[in-house]
């Protein structure tokens, strides 16, 4: 949908505007605006000009800005919050699972390949089929399904399946055959193939396996990486997303980026983290870090590691082994000398260090190697991440605001894995996991975000997992671990100011406070004072991106409160 300006009428004015005060572009009006501005929590009106918030209070201040050419909104009594921000997320991602094989929500692997086999009626002969989201843990055995009956539906299409996690993928005998994997081939360093009794492969690649077949697969095409970005804004903006924290992108998504936005073309606020191999890391430090770059679009001062797998796919690096795998300790996937070379090159030269480390073994191992690099480069306000920190030792747990890294967590990967991740790390570890007010006590901020295509694009769905600690069908009564449950006040600011300050941003966004972007979403409900069950109700009505409308619900046709 092309970005439109407010409003449908200027209404003039008499009087009103000083001589010295240049008139808004927009007024908006007859609402309940949540600023996340301490200064003035809360607002019944706002002004816009030049794509910044001018002011934020009452009607008769905003009115007094009016001037002839001034647009208007009556927003009804609606609620407006800040414009959402997912802190970290994959855009391309999920602009290739929007046009890959939906596996997510398949409750067995009959249903995955059933799915798979009519994509592949519309396919060319032998063109690879990719899919995304299957979830053994839905499924009635919960064991990682083994290739062969995917390879009888489908003998001549190579077939690749990510998980839903991203961590492990599924694929077919004839994707084994092009990428010569055999029961000879060892596996990579921060990988494995699963086998079976005989040493074959299964088809089920954890973490740096799945490169090796990846390798064969053709890449997506300038174009398809355009169409792919085109629609994951376009998704992003109607789930009332205004900025993402995009973890891991590619230098030819980057130039996309770029292209997109010299055009025009992108309504979102994209704080990129580079992913990190080694090319790409000599260009980026040759490059240096920029800001705000293409009227506030692209931020390029960020880099993207990661340190183990993910606890579902048991990848996750552990201190002791998984409950339900007493030989498996996880996978460490970089090794953490070279996150401690890299860590002090990125403070050396002004970018941030985010490090992805789900285990509790892997967030002690990068936080000794963020502890180690300040040693040697100390710098006051470096604002190192953690990406998940999904599993923490008690012992690490302050280690956080002592060192001043943020913990960048995803309320709703709690919610997804609570059915199974007691089984994976046993009564006591499972009390250090998703610990969100354990970590806020210690004086840290957390950035909230989905991991999409992991988990569902829609912010609330992570905003709901930090109030209640429950589903969408509220289980379990009175929410999973429920000390570790934030305020309603706390939520809203992971999702605005505090992934503001964790990209640096906070005087840029964050808060409808003068001089920021004027990015706002508008919602049909107030998410701060209703019901917990009504929070995934809501709808978004309206996406506004600096000052312009980016997304507005049309009314009859349909819910946005779905995936």
């Amino acid at each position: 949908m092309r970005s439109v300006p407010l409003g449908v009428a200027a209404l003039a004015l008499t009087g009103g505007v000083s001589a010295q005060q240049q008139p808004a572009d927009l007024i908006v009006t007859n609402a309940r605006i949540y600023t996340v501005d301490a200064v003035r929590p809360l607002a019944e009106a706002l002004a816009v000009r030049d794509g910044r918030i001018l002011f934020a209070g009452s009607r008769r201040g905003a009115e007094a800005l009016a001037g002839p050419r001034t647009e208007r909104l009556d927003l009804g009594g609606r609620t407006v919050i800040p414009g959402m921000v997912d802190a970290h997320a994959h855009l391309v991602g999920l602009g290739q699972a929007l046009r890959t094989v939906d596996l997510v929500g398949t409750k067995s692997y009959d249903a995955v390949i059933a799915r798979v086999v009519e994509r592949a009626k519309t396919a060319r002969p032998g063109e690879w089929i990719r899919g995304r989201g299957w979830d053994q843990n839905d499924w009635p055995d919960k064991e990682f399904p083994t290739h062969e009956a995917l390879s009888r539906a489908l003998p001549d299409h190579p077939v690749y399946l990510t998980r839903v996690d991203g961590h492990a993928a599924l694929v077919n005998a004839r994707a084994l055959e092009l990428a010569g994997v055999t029961a000879a081939t060892p596996d990579p360093e921060g990988g494995r193939f699963l086998r079976g009794a005989d040493a074959r492969p299964t088809g089920v690649l954890i973490d740096r396996a799945q490169g090796i077949v990846g390798a064969v697969m053709p890449p997506a095409s300038r174009g398809e990486l355009r169409e792919a970005t085109l629609a994951a804004i376009t998704e992003a903006n109607r789930w009332g997303l205004t900025g993402i924290h995009d973890a891991g992108v590619s230098p030819e998504a980057l130039a996309v980026y770029e292209e997109l936005a010299r055009d025009g073309r992108y309504r979102l606020r994209n704080y990129v983290m580079i992913r990190a191999d080694d090319e790409a890391l000599e260009r980026v430090f040759r490059r240096g870090p920029q800001h705000g770059l293409y009227g506030g679009r692209l931020w390029i001062r960020a880099i993207k590691i990661s340190a183990d797998g993910a606890l579902g796919s048991r990848g996750a690096a552990l201190l002791e082994p998984y409950s339900d795998d007493s030989g498996n300790t996880g996978l460490v996937t970089t090794a953490p000398e070279r996150i401690q070379r890299v860590a002090v090159r990125a403070l050396q030269s002004g970018f941030q260090l985010n490090v992805h480390a789900i285990g509790d073994r892997a967030n002690r191992l990068v936080l000794d190697a963020f502890e180690a690099a300040l040693a040697a480069v100390p710098v006051a306000d470096h604002r190192f991440r953690v990406e998940h920190a999904q599993v923490l030792d008690q012992r690490d747990l302050p280690r956080f605001a002592r060192l001043g890294v943020i913990p960048s967590m995803q309320g709703s990967h709690q919610t997804s894995d609570m059915y199974w991740a007691t089984d994976r790390l046993g009564e006591s570890r499972v009390r250090g996991a998703y610990a969100w007010r354990s970590l806020l006590n210690t004086g840290v901020v957390i950035p909230n975000g989905s991991d999409f295509p992991v988990e569902a694009v829609n912010p609330l769905v992570s905003f709901h997992a930090f109030v209640t600690r429950q589903d969408a069908e509220n289980y379990p009564a009175g929410g999973w671990y429920p000390g570790q449950r934030t305020t309603p006040e706390e939520a809203l600011l992971s999702i605005t100011l505090w992934p503001a300050y964790a990209a640096f941003m906070e005087a840029e966004s964050g808060s409808l406070t003068p001089g920021r972007f004027a990015d706002f979403v508008v919602l049909d409900r107030d998410i701060m004072t209703c019901a917990a069950e009504e929070i995934l109700r809501t709808n978004v009505v309206m996406t506004v991106l600096g000052g312009r409308i980016v997304y507005q619900w049309e009314q009859g046709a349909g819910s946005s409160t779905v995936r």
